[in-house]
């Protein structure tokens, strides 16, 4: 084991006159840690930019490529490599690595360590981790070699779960690009499709509160606005539904619950349709394009009545032409599916090596 502080030089950075605008709209990367995210690895470039007087006036220190950035506040824990020399505001505590530790290898390190590193936070207003506490982190250090090949590890292992992630979100670009195709925006209606009023063909029941000691880990799923709340030993309703957040932020959501279920004091669901008229998987399709988040009440808690439900004027395609929806859906999924369960074993695969790799 060796702490950070006796292998790497441990760096912050500051933050020029904002009311200097000459210091500012230059040609020199300056970053911050809003500018770091779950997908960032290698950073060459920043979104603001400061010039070389604000280097000067301000007595700016610059850190190399190949150092490791790690956020030490608002949040703490991200983390990513610097492709260029560049600078950074007083919200980093960034690595420059020396030839006794790999960047890879400790950006790895730090990259499954935030539970850890958040841990550590002092303040009271916000957390923050100061220098002295980073170079007190202890991290193990096996030889450069092994640390190549560990770091090399984990970012096939990475690659290979970034891009299963990259697969599902474009088998869900594609079903929403296959639903414009056939059925264009179902506000605007330019295919021309007849239409129907929500009044006309289904009836919103508001769900019903359940006690604290009939909420469970397990049995009938109970749905609120953000999906499944609990589980109780109740049935509120017996079939298929969908389920449509009333209270909070998730007000306006949509969810396709399968029966039976409960469904809790901050959600509606529909209680009976005119199925000769609707496919409820694509009527659920329908209202997700819809987007009835928009109608929720501007208040400080956030709210939505059945009335935008009720007064919508819904497309009404052809069963058929639903249905053919449908099984396209259907058929995705089941794409999907398969890549979930694979990124799930790549999951568990990298806490695995993460592990052995790097708990003590």
């Amino acid at each position: 084991m060796a702490k950070l502080g006796d292998i790497c030089s441990i760096v912050s950075g500051t933050t020029p006159k904002s009311n200097r605008p000459e210091y500012w709209d230059g040609d020199i990367n300056w970053v911050t840690p809003a500018e770091l995210n779950d997908d960032s690895d290698i950073i060459y470039e920043s979104q603001r930019k400061i010039t070389e007087q604000a280097v000067q006036d301000s007595s700016l220190k610059p850190f190399p490529a190949g150092t490791v950035l790690l956020s030490s506040r608002a949040p703490i824990g991200k983390v990513a490599i610097a492709g260029v020399e560049m600078y950074c505001n007083q919200g980093f505590k960034n690595l420059i690595c020396s030839n006794r530790i790999y960047n890879r290898y400790l950006y790895h390190f730090l990259k499954n360590s935030t539970e850890y590193l958040n841990s550590l936070g002092r303040g009271a207003t916000f957390k923050e981790i100061s220098k002295s506490i980073v170079e007190n982190i202890e991290i193990p250090l096996p030889p450069l070699d092994e640390q190549r090949r560990i770091a090399a590890m984990l970012d096939k292992v990475s690659g290979l779960i970034a891009k299963r992630r990259e697969q599902l979100d474009k088998l869900d670009e594609l079903v929403k690009a296959r639903f414009v195709e056939m059925f264009g925006d179902p506000i605007k209606n330019e295919k021309g499709f007849p239409t129907i009023t929500g009044q006309d063909f289904f009836k919103l029941s508001n769900g019903k509160f359940v006690p604290e000691n009939k909420r469970f880990d397990n049995g009938v799923p109970a749905y609120g606005g953000n999906g499944i709340s609990w589980y109780t030993d109740e049935i509120l309703y017996h079939n298929d539904t969908i389920v449509v957040g009333r209270v909070g932020f998730q007000s306006g959501n949509v969810h396709l619950a399968k029966g039976p279920l409960w469904i809790t004091d901050n959600a509606m669901y529909i209680s009976d349709y005119d199925s000769d008229k609707y496919d409820l998987r694509f009527l659920y399709a329908l209202m997700e394009h819809i987007n009835f988040t928009r109608f929720q009440d501007a208040g400080d808690l956030k709210k939505i009545t059945q009335k935008p439900f009720m007064s919508m004027e819904y497309i009404t395609p052809t069963l058929k032409q639903q249905q053919e929806y449908v099984v396209f859906v259907e058929q995705t999924e089941k794409s999907k599916l398969t890549i979930q369960q694979s990124l799930d074993k790549l999951e568990v695969l990298k806490k695995a090596l993460i592990q052995q790799y790097f708990e003590t």
